[in-house]
């Protein structure tokens, strides 16, 4: 295992131990809004925490982005984190939530790590390396069509969120052509399964890039394809298609039409 990839996995494994030791604490929990319906716990910070000074200690002079934290530093390397995907989740005990760090050299991703620690299930992924689950080695799923597919997507959580109503024109359009959807609130874990093939695809609107830097890396070395919403280059952060190569390709062309036009592109 490559030295950064091996950091990443053991920051977050140690966060996923900090998440996992409060599950039974929740409700003396200091919980702040960020925003609507966009929640911080000081649990998020002190797993947040952890992350960097693992980091820190063995890569003093690398930079970080990080939700709670924000941006540090600057280097040609950067570690993008995400140390509490799902907290809403987390807070009501529901037990879908996950550990994200991704690691970006001169622009690009190079490893990930997707830690599932209520499952203890870690996705990783280097650039050229493929992607693996528990050192297993993973691929997207077969699937060739909408027609039976499996669909994850994440629900726009902001009330006024202007783009809600062709969000649901997408909702609609993809339950009447796949199989089912499922929204289990952990963009990073969404991704993670589209590359493990237990969903054969995945979009959302508004992430930010620690919700997406790792997951996408896991996807593209799994086999699949990443995009926005119409089908252009993904860069980490805003509208996001992902799937098998023929799920991705019937994804954009069943929104295509749906997407305002100030969405395109983005």
């Amino acid at each position: 295992m490559q030295a950064l990839l091996n950091i990443a996995v053991r920051a977050a494994r140690r966060a996923g131990e900090v998440i996992v030791r409060n599950l039974n604490n929740l409700e003396a929990l200091t919980v702040t809004a960020k925003s609507r319906n966009d929640f911080v716990s000081e649990v998020d910070r002190a797993a947040e925490a952890q992350i960097i000074a693992i980091i820190r200690r063995h890569y003093p002079q690398h930079a970080i982005l990080a939700e709670e934290s924000g941006a540090m530093g600057e280097s040609d390397t950067r570690w993008i984190i995400d140390p509490l995907d799902g907290t809403t989740n987390f807070l009501h005990g529901f037990p879908v939530f996950a550990v994200s760090i991704a690691c970006e050299i001169k622009g690009r991703i190079e490893h990930a790590v997707v830690y599932d620690p209520m499952r203890q299930e870690l996705f990783t992924a280097s650039r050229g390396g493929g992607a693996h689950l528990d050192n297993r080695r993973i691929r997207v799923s077969k699937q060739r069509s909408l027609e039976g597919a499996l669909i994850g997507t994440g629900f726009p959580f902001r009330a006024n969120d202007r783009y809600i109503d062709a969000y649901f024109a997408m909702l609609r359009a993809a339950s009447q052509s796949t199989a089912g959807i499922r929204r289990p609130g952990a963009a990073a874990l969404d991704l993670a399964y589209v590359a493990a093939g237990r969903t054969d695809g995945f979009w959302e609107l508004g992430l930010a890039p620690w919700d997406t830097a790792a997951g996408t890396l896991l996807v593209q070395e799994a086999g699949g394809h990443i995009g926005t919403l119409t089908g252009e280059p993904y860069r980490q952060g805003g509208y996001i298609v992902a799937g098998t190569p023929k799920v991705y390709a019937a994804m954009i062309e069943l929104f295509a039409p749906l997407v305002p036009e100030d969405l395109r592109g983005r």
